[in-house]
């Protein structure tokens, strides 16, 4: 594996990190949670502008036909700023799962439509031990799906269900489209109803789940570590500027010390998505199980990062005005979303044969 960005991808970190600092404002952000959680504008500049929406879709379905890795620096930059965009649910859930699940019509209808921004998806896991469930028969969805994000905005839902994977138009008789309240409001979440809804399946659901959660789980790893590092970013220059006792607080040694910790702690997760990222890239053996430790280590940190953003921004830290809390939200979303940390480091232990040792 090499650990070192090509020429290319340090030139689409460098485009997607200017795009975001520049569009991705906190003000955008605050306007979007205030309505549906989607900044429309930057989305549209996003997928039309940067032209990078596609970026693990292939150039023949109209996408740019790049990599996991090339995915990552997407999202960490989108991670940076905590950008209202349906980017976890349309382009890492629902376009990998029709990618490799869906047949060659699915394909050819759907993707350069998702590529393109035309359509959004979302992607409805099963969440084990959950009731309602979903179940796919004859054609038709019945049941029900929770914590689906960005649901209420999206055309499209590519649903896992007991039996299967099925695709459902947003507009089909008989489902009904509960948006829900979530902690996280550049994340929206809705609760699908099936009502006996006419759904396509996917030719090949096995492959479609393994897929979607397998980039799910990458792209939320980078935008915990994007995250973090703005969290680390804001806070050093805040330690600079902030004056007690005479001095800026930045010169205290026990303030230098949780800063050095933030440091240290998001450079392991940097190494561990971008691990994550080229192995399944490469198809190596070790794929599994770096995502799972992408995924418990970064989400870990960005929450002790945001936790520490606060603690020493003082007392503005704890006020709706900063943006403190804009990462706080983002990091405990992340760390429920798709299995908690807890969950992917049993999932490490299992394949590293540390359960059975035990």
């Amino acid at each position: 594996m090499h650990f070192a960005f090509t020429d290319e991808q340090v030139m689409i970190a460098e485009t997607a990190k200017a795009f975001f600092a520049e569009n991705a404002t906190s003000e955008r952000t605050r306007a979007a949670m205030a309505e549906t959680g989607v900044d429309g504008a930057l989305w549209q500049a996003f997928t039309g502008d940067l032209g990078l929406a596609g970026v693990a879709i292939p150039e023949a379905l109209g996408g740019a036909g790049l990599g996991m890795v090339e995915l990552a620096v997407l999202a960490e930059a989108a991670g940076r700023h905590t950008a209202a965009l349906p980017l976890l649910a349309s382009l890492t859930l629902a376009a990998p799962a029709i990618l490799a699940g869906g047949t060659d019509e699915q394909k050819a209808r759907l993707l350069p439509r998702l590529a393109s921004g035309e359509l959004v998806a979302s992607f409805a896991t099963v969440n084990r031990g959950e009731t309602p469930r979903a179940t796919f028969s004859d054609g038709r969805l019945t049941g029900a799906a929770l914590h689906v994000p960005h649901g209420a905005g999206a055309d499209i839902f590519v649903v896992e269900t007991d039996n299967g994977v099925a695709i459902i138009e947003c507009g089909a008789p008989g489902l009904r489209i509960t948006p829900l309240t979530s902690m996280d409001q550049t994340r929206p979440y809705a609760r699908l109803d099936f009502g006996g809804a006419l759904a396509e399946p996917l030719a090949n659901p096995r492959a479609a789940v393994h897929a979607a959660l397998t980039t799910g789980w990458l792209a939320i790893a980078a935008d915990a570590l994007g995250g973090a590092q703005a969290c680390l970013d804001r806070t050093v220059a805040y330690a600079q500027e902030r004056v007690q006792f005479g001095r800026s607080i930045g010169s205290f040694q026990a303030v230098k010390h949780r800063l050095a910790d933030m440091m240290i702690a998001i450079e392991q997760a940097r190494s561990a998505v971008y691990w994550a990222a080229c192995a399944i890239d490469e198809g190596s053996d070790e794929a599994k199980f770096a995502v799972h430790a992408a995924k418990a280590f970064a989400c870990d940190t960005y929450s002790d990062c945001a936790g520490e953003m606060i603690q020493l921004h003082g007392g503005i830290g704890f006020t709706w005005e900063h943006d403190a809390h804009l990462f706080f939200k983002r990091a405990r979303s992340n760390a429920s979303l798709l299995g908690t940390p807890d969950w992917h480091r049993e999932r490490v232990a299992a394949l590293a044969g540390l359960d059975e040792a035990a």
